[in-house]
């Protein structure tokens, strides 16, 4: 249950501490005084998205915490664990933002963000507000209202559903890995068959493109080659050039070598330079003579060229990419070509799956039929007893053929939709089109009775489900809380007076100026006497009114001999 709530600079609250009891707790007040506040407050403690416009004005930032104490062995526990958040018997969580958009959020002490506190705080409160009634209008929300009240049976069934969906998937899986159907099949190994033509037409080999590439830049370059090698011959070898020079050169030196060794040595040196130019020389020259270009060979080049990129970029970035390509083609053809009996296996595995599915999905189904309209009856009842005589309430399921339970998930085939008729002679039609703001509030509240024993959920938060509602069915609300209020912790905000007297502790939620101009929201545990003074309001009493006053008086007592009697 929810001990206590700390609120620090969240709208008109500059500060404000909450002590909630077991069973009833209800907030009341002016219209306009701050009860939405308080909601918005828990909620953001809750995991809400987080707006920096419910910082006080003024303020940098806003902070709630709340204290939960935990029943023991309840789910919450598993969760906690998972998350690696260190647990006992009290749960705290405090959570802060700021104008800048940033904000943290610790669990017992370890940070957590907002959906890890919104997995946690799912096992701890159940929030019900004013426009919630939206999520039971949902097809698909239906449905898993249903399957909440099947319990057990239902999640059995959806378990053994997940399991043969994995394995259909498996299944499937090998099957396309062995081209599916025979038809697919063949497709698979035409495509293959002609992939490897195609590379092995190729005729690649491993350097190819590299030597290609070497070639293309000598043809395209062809002219400057010839002038450089040309210009180079004639500086090493024409006359008077470099090879003349250095003969000259070699003479005038032998003519010294007699008259030391430093000159022999170097006519030596000469003549090894003479013989290396001359040598360059002749092989620039077999260059040029050799050199030859057609622009056809060009064209080849290129062309082969073209080939080898389209071969990348069906079959992979480089050519031994390419290679690896082809032998795992290879591979996949050699096993399609002998795979029928493998393939008749995984077939007969899957028919036999297929077979499964139908089967536990027809089981669900007549689970959640069966729980359907047990749940619609008791919500029936609960709804007669909040003053709709001549509620209808049932569950009309789809219709589904084997086929389409083949490819069922976990969650089956079925859709539900919820039938209602208010008034009698009315035929039953789908929530959304014929049930009132009133009469949505108490269906809520009926399928809340009746849920509340079905989950570990210890606390229940209402938003004004008491709209619309007035009279003798507000006595009846009010006895619907307290019945729930003997099992789980209820927090309320009304505007009943019925309600507010059959609570177990009362806040009330009142605005007042400052000194300094500002306006601020309070929020006072109430009282017996300060009690009866907030039911004379609600009553319509003024300050004084004996009327209204006797009236709250009658309220208090019958809310108490309901309690009392009710143990």
């Amino acid at each position: 249950m929810l001990e206590k709530l700390t609120i620090k600079n969240v709208a008109l609250i500059e500060r404000a501490e909450l002590e909630f009891s077991e069973g009833l707790n209800v907030l009341s007040g002016e219209t306009g005084s701050g009860k939405s506040v308080i909601l918005d407050s828990i909620n953001f403690v809750l995991g809400a998205k987080a707006d920096k416009s419910m910082i006080r004005y003024g303020e940098e930032e806003c902070a709630v915490s709340a204290v939960f104490r935990l029943a023991e062995g309840g789910a919450v526990f598993g969760v906690l664990d998972e998350l690696g958040v260190e647990s006992d018997d009290l749960l705290i969580i405090s959570r802060r933002y700021r104008r800048d958009g940033r904000g943290d959020i610790k669990v017992n002490g370890s940070p957590v963000n907002a959906s890890m506190l919104r997995k946690i705080t799912s096992r701890l409160v159940d929030v019900h507000g004013q426009s919630d009634h939206f999520y039971l209008l949902n097809a698909s929300h239906q449905l898993e209202t249903i399957d909440r009240f099947a319990s057990e049976p239902a999640e059995r069934e959806k378990s053994v559903l997940k399991e043969l969906a994995e394995k259909r998937r498996g299944l499937r899986g090998k099957l396309k890995a062995l081209g599916g159907d025979e038809a697919e099949r063949g497709r698979r190994l035409d495509i293959l068959k002609y992939q490897l033509e195609e590379i092995d037409k190729a005729d690649l080999k491993e350097g190819e493109e590299e030597e290609l590439l070497a070639r293309r830049l000598i043809l395209s370059n062809a002219e400057k080659i010839l002038q450089g090698l040309s210009e180079a011959s004639e500086s090493l070898n024409g006359e008077g050039a470099a090879v003349d020079a250095l003969s000259g050169g070699r003479r005038a030196m032998n003519e010294l070598s007699r008259y030391g060794e430093e000159y022999a040595s170097l006519a030596e040196r000469l003549e090894n330079v003479l013989l290396e130019t001359e040598d360059i020389a002749e092989t620039i020259r077999s260059l040029a003579e050799n050199f030859s270009y057609n622009e056809y060979e060009a064209e080849e080049v290129e062309s082969r060229l073209d080939h080898i990129k389209a071969l990348k970029k069906k079959y992979g970035g480089s050519v031994s990419e390419i290679f690896a390509f082809r032998d795992k083609a290879a591979e996949e053809a050699e096993l399609l070509e002998h795979c029928d009996e493998e393939f008749s296996k995984i077939s007969a595995e899957l028919k036999k799956n297929a077979g499964k599915i139908r089967s536990a999905c027809e089981r669900l189904t007549a689970v959640r039929k069966a729980a359907a309209d047990e749940f619609c009856r008791r919500v029936e009842r609960e709804l007669k007893t909040l003053n709709i005589k001549n509620a209808r309430f049932c569950a009309e399921f789809n219709v589904y053929s084997g086929e389409d339970a083949e490819d069922a998930g976990e969650n089956g085939v079925d859709s539900v939709t919820l039938m209602f008729s208010a008034n009698a002679g009315e035929p039953l039609k789908p929530l959304d089109k014929v049930i009132s703001g009133g009469e949505m509030s108490r269906l809520m509240l009926a399928i809340k009775t009746q849920m509340s024993g079905l989950n570990e959920i210890s606390t229940y938060i209402f938003d004004e489900i008491d709209a619309g509602i007035s009279g003798n069915t507000a006595k009846v609300v009010a006895e619907k809380f307290a019945d729930i209020a003997k099992e789980k912790q209820i927090i309320a905000v009304s505007h009943l007076a019925q309600i507010v007297a059959m609570a177990d502790a009362n806040f009330l939620i009142s605005k007042r100026e400052t000194g300094e101009g500002k306006t601020i929201t309070e929020l006072d545990k109430l009282e017996p006497e300060r009690l009866r003074g907030e039911l004379t309001r609600l009553l319509g009493g003024s300050e004084g009114s004996n009327a209204a006053a006797k009236l709250a008086d009658e309220l208090t007592a019958a809310a108490r001999q309901y309690k009392k009697n009710s143990k």
